[in-house]
């Protein structure tokens, strides 16, 4: 039996070249490729595999979400995660950004499952969140709020003044995601910036839960409008038929009331006082 050709763990925007993966090879692999089980990640709230999936020779690791694994929300139908999980890879991708990792919608052993490209992550997790002992951030840092870090003693959470963050944001805005997590952020030794973990989006009600306050209310970056841009026009051609399976009627309208809202305003949206608006815990 022929070697099996690992393929690189990058993402589909990488540029071409020696080792970097075809965009196409890498989702065909993800949808039809033999799925073998490497492991369980416990921590968890939901049942995820770590997976090889294989094809024609070639393999790539990845993460394996089944739909009988996961847990009932109070505020969220059964059994559909999944396909929000698609839903945000195929909306980052219609804005023209690569942080969603390649995910699929595929049977596997245990069902339906979202199965998506596993992100070598850099080892000193790209500094993107800390704790300063002040009572405002320092310079190139934005305060999402006090921390308990001890009895008795708060600290300020701080996420970095990055562009890409920045940009991540209004991606949360768009898909409208209830739990934004510091865990949910990797970042590669390449420098780019991934997310994961979007389960909990695409609700109809406002329900934006984020460590990404630090531009509340500032004005959208030139390259947001230009991605609300073309997502708006994607929407109204062949993404409407792509999330139609994944996302309620109703859901899409509320994607794109959004999207008009954050075109129309021009700004960063503001954290709501009606709910908790920081997940917990943060990362």
């Amino acid at each position: 039996m022929p070697a099996t050709e690992r393929i690189p763990q990058v993402g589909v925007s990488e540029p071409t070249g020696a080792g970097a993966p075809d965009p196409a090879l890498v989702r065909e692999i993800l949808t039809r490729g033999e799925l073998t089980v490497r492991g369980q990640i416990t921590r968890a709230s939901n049942a995820v595999l770590l997976c090889d999936a294989a094809l024609d020779g070639r393999s790539l690791a990845c993460v394996h979400k089944p739909v009988a694994g996961e847990r009932p929300l109070w505020d969220f139908p059964d059994g559909n995660l999944a396909r929000r999980e698609v839903a945000a890879h195929e909306v980052c991708r219609a804005m023209g950004w690569d942080f969603v990792p390649p995910t699929v919608l595929r049977e596997g052993p245990w069902g339906e499952a979202m199965t998506q490209l596993w992100i070598e992550t850099s080892e000193d997790g790209g500094g993107l969140l800390a704790l300063q002992d002040a009572e405002e951030p320092e310079e190139g840092w934005k305060a999402i709020g006090l921390a308990e870090v001890e009895e008795e003693r708060t600290a300020l959470l701080v996420h970095r003044d990055d562009p890409r963050l920045r940009l991540l944001s209004v991606l949360d805005a768009v898909i409208n995601n209830a739990d934004r997590k510091g865990g949910h952020l990797l970042p590669t030794p390449e420098g780019r910036l991934h997310a994961i973990d979007h389960g909990v989006t695409f609700h109809t009600d406002n329900k934006l839960r984020t460590l990404l306050w630090g531009w509340a209310g500032a004005p959208l970056p030139p390259e947001a409008l230009d991605a609300l841009a073309l997502l708006s026009e994607a929407l109204d051609g062949p993404l409407a038929a792509t999330l139609a399976p994944l996302l309620t009627e109703a859901e899409i309208t509320a994607l794109r009331s959004r999207v008009a809202s954050l075109r129309e305003t021009g700004v960063h949206p503001e954290p709501s006082d009606e709910w908790p608006t920081i997940p917990w815990p943060p990362v």
